[in-house]
């Protein structure tokens, strides 16, 4: 029996006191989770008891105390003096010949398991006596691509010196832990060599939002130091648990990363620095840019680790615990690994019913814009920061702009009243901690340090969905509190609109029925970017469209193939906000001027004198001039329910003039794989023409239910152009001979035993609307976002008045 080190089989979760917390971690998923499948790379902890063995044999102690008793860690070159004093005492101490014996041994067991040619990542893994649950997250070194046994006792030590970083001084001492009752235990395992493949990090929930339903995962090629310092902008993607767990096998979301750099190993070795020198990052060519760095079938295993560690750590603790993990691709023998498990610590610390939505009141000139870190609003002077030798300079409750951020910044970080940097994605060092805070942050804003002027003004915006905005000046907002516990729940159903899938998890806290309308033009408009018959027929375009259209296609097999993915994951998205609840998603309703606008639509779309009324909706699905375009959008709505398993997806036919040409779209459809009934599909139509008020019985026939679409509704009964200002006070949604459309619309639907909704602007905008809709008794109202718990409350109160429970 080993007396200072133990191995991966040996240890478990309550051993942290003993061997920190990314060694139990370790254990704990290579003792049980090994037989379900996830792969852990073997090794060894060098235990707490081993770091305490070489201070007392090295008389280190009271040289420590002599550094470390008087120390006032807020003077910065005070903490970087000593700081370098401490490291110097570690770095000097000798290993004991029993404890390099045994590190030796351990090392001779993992390559006669692995091979001659194995090396390895050491790393540190802190444990503080008082509290052994503490994180130590990113305080200490890491060492990799170790081969021999000098240079695993090198990094070993190295480890062991990092205890007394500056940034892991300033965390003890803002965490209250005594300096020298934090011990360092050490990893010693296989090294995964990601150098050659990719790596990353990933948490069981939405780390932006706390939405539990998805796995979240950002991936980078090479080692993943790039991706946890988020010195890069990586890949990402999400899967959505639920739909998983029943056997679907799909990607929820996904977004190209620009992967500027890779971390490698460097063939030169810099004999002062062994350790370190080991590493050194390239550039990535265009090539690797320009496609994502794992596959479809590379997620999946990564989201079935994420749910596994989770359901694992959760039965364990008796509580649902989300994790945040670290994973490597090994390019050698091609397998994924798990390297680090630990619970997430923001999202999951946020207990209480309160739901906190920051409105910002007026938008300003945008400077620049990035990745946003959590849904707040922060305003101050920006104040640039180019390295840490500046830190001393910076004020609290200016707006800190920096290239990137590292955790010596930190304790200037939480006086900021924002943060702003060039680079990172949502897992990079500024995006951990302004989360941690509760500080708005804007990360990969690629110029903001040439942009943003020192002094000036600035408002951050992170309330907008997944990108952060910088606007000039200070600009008001609001913030909306409301207490979920004591809601209360109307009769009537009440639905969101919700067109922007960026938006869609930081929604899913809201008390709603589901979504009453999913507008796809959106996705469409700012994720797709060109028109579906151009992707279709590229060889009708131009030559420079055809480039275009090729550079938006690139990460994809063919460009119809990234119209039905990105369509189809962007309407998921909202879909899995509310799921298992309905969401009721239309179909592409462009006017003939609006589709013209995407790229290469001009060459397929007619001009027209009054698009507001021309070829628009239904009439286009069948045509000759569109229907190839409808069968892509069928494609992607197929691949939702059948393939992505979300058959809370309801389809809704926009602007359907006729009950024949109802029928038509209805057959069009089945024709494309979307059977109405099969698969429980159920097809809404848009009430919003006079025709489908006083056909209302005949279009019953036809289709599941009805959306009254108020804002075309009103157009059409009073004749009046909606999109012109000189009419505009004769467009009222309040007129007598509107809201008669919508009672007999309503009754019609009772009558036909159809459901009966409204998804125009009209309740979100007067509330007497609302009113009215609930007096006439309608099944659901759709309101935009920001009306949704005002209506609720309202509804509530009017549902007791007419005695409705």
């Amino acid at each position: 029996m080993s007396k200072y080190i133990k191995w991966f089989k040996e240890i478990g979760i309550e051993d942290i006191p003993e061997v920190g917390g990314k060694n139990a971690s370790l254990g704990e998923m290579y003792r049980n989770l090994t037989s379900e499948g996830v792969r852990v790379p073997n090794g060894f902890a060098v235990t707490a008891s081993a770091y305490r063995y070489i201070l007392d044999s090295n008389n280190a102690w009271d040289k420590l105390h002599e550094q470390l008793d008087n120390l006032d860690p807020n003077n910065v070159q005070e903490l970087q003096r000593r700081g370098k004093t401490c490291r110097d005492i570690i770095y000097s101490c000798k290993i004991p010949e029993d404890l390099k014996a045994e590190i030796i041994e351990g090392f001779r067991g993992l390559k006669e398991e692995y091979g001659e040619t194995l090396s390895l990542a050491v790393r540190s893994s802190a444990t503080a006596e008082d509290s052994p649950e503490a994180s130590f997250a990113g305080q200490n070194d890491t060492y990799l691509n170790i081969h021999n046994e000098d240079a695993l006792l090198d990094a070993y030590k190295r480890c062991l010196a990092s205890n007394f970083t500056d940034r892991s001084i300033h965390y003890k001492y803002d965490n209250h832990f005594d300096y020298l009752k934090v011990y360092l235990s050490v990893v010693v395992m296989k090294m995964v060599r990601s150098d050659k493949g990719a790596s990353g990090v990933m948490f069981s929930l939405d780390t932006e939002t706390g939405f539990k339903d998805v796995v979240f995962i950002n991936a980078a090629y090479g080692l993943g130091e790039n991706v946890v310092q988020g010195t890069i902008d990586p890949d990402s993607f999400y899967v959505h648990k639920p739909t998983f767990n029943q056997g679907y096998r799909a990607v929820l979301k996904r977004r190209l990363g620009k992967k500027e750099l890779k971390m490698v190993f460097s063939e030169e070795l810099n004999l002062d620095n062994i350790a370190v020198e080991y590493t050194k990052n390239v550039e990535t060519s265009q090539e690797e840019r320009s496609h994502f760095c794992i596959t479809d079938e590379d997620i999946m295993v990564l989201a079935d680790y994420a749910i596994k560690v989770e359901n694992h750590y959760s039965k364990k603790a008796g509580y649902h615990k989300p994790m945040d993990m670290e994973w490597a691709k090994d390019g050698l023998d091609g397998h994924l690994y798990m390297v680090q498990a630990r619970p997430e610590t923001v999202q999951s610390q946020r207990h209480g019913t309160i739901l906190e939505i920051y409105h910002l009141q007026k938008r300003g000139k945008v400077l620049v814009k990035g990745r946003a870190v959590g849904t707040k609003i922060g305003k101050g002077k920006a104040h640039y920061i180019p390295d840490v030798s500046h830190l001393s300079e910076f004020k609290p409750g200016e707006v800190l702009v920096a290239d990137t951020t590292t955790p010596d910044w930190e304790p200037v970080m939480k006086t900021a009243a924002a943060i702003v940097t060039n680079r990172g994605g949502r897992t990079c060092h500024a995006a951990i901690v302004s989360r941690e805070l509760g500080i708005p942050a804007v990360v990969g804003a690629d110029n903001a340090t040439e942009v943003l002027k020192d002094t000036q003004e600035v408002t951050v915006s992170c309330a907008e969905g997944e990108t952060g905005y910088v606007y000039e000046g200070l600009l008001p907002f609001r913030i909306e509190k409301t207490d979920l516990g004591n809601l209360p729940r109307p009769k009537t159903q009440i639905m969101m609109n919700l067109g922007n899938p960026d938006q869609a998890f930081s929604l899913a806290s809201l008390p709603v029925d589901g979504i009453g309308l999913a507008r796809m033009e959106f996705i469409i408009n700012e994720y797709i970017k060109a028109h579906p018959m151009a992707l279709m027929h590229p060889e009708k375009v131009d030559e420079e469209t055809r480039s275009a259209l090729e550079g938006l296609a690139k990460a994809y097999e063919s460009m119809t193939e990234f119209f039905v993915k990105t369509l189809s994951e962007g309407v998921a998205t909202i879909a899995a906000s509310v799921y298992p609840n309905p969401c009721v998603v239309r179909m592409s309703d462009f006017k003939t001027n609006e589709y013209a606008t995407l790229l290469g639509g001009k060459f397929f779309e007619p001009e027209e004198d009054n698009p507001m009324i021309g070829f628009r909706g239904a009439a286009r699905y069948s045509h000759p001039a569109y229907e190839e375009g409808f069968s892509l959008e069928c494609a992607a709505m197929k691949r939702v329910r059948d393939e992505m398993g979300f058959k809370n997806v309801i389809l809704m036919i926009p602007f359907c003039r006729r009950v024949e040409e109802g029928k038509k779209v209805i057959e069009t459809m089945a024709k494309y794989g979307l059977k109405k009934g099969e698969n429980d599909l159920k097809i809404y139509v848009m009430c919003e023409i006079p025709n489908n008020v006083i056909q209302i019985d005949a279009f019953s026939q036809v289709f599941d239910g009805f959306s009254i679409g108020s804002n075309d509704l009103t157009q059409l009964t009073l004749g009046v152009d909606r999109d012109s200002e000189i009419v505009a006070f004769d467009y009222d949604e309040r007129d007598p001979g509107v809201l008669k459309a919508i009672e007999m619309a309503v009754e019609g639907c009772r009558r036909n035993h159809r459901h009966s909704g409204i998804c125009g602007q009209a309740p979100s905008d007067y509330p007497e609307v609302a009113e009215f809709l609930v007096r006439i008794g309608i099944d659901s109202m759709s309101l935009n976002p920001d009306s949704v718990l005002k209506t609720i409350q309202d509804v509530v109160e009017l549902e007791k008045q007419l005695g409705r429970r």
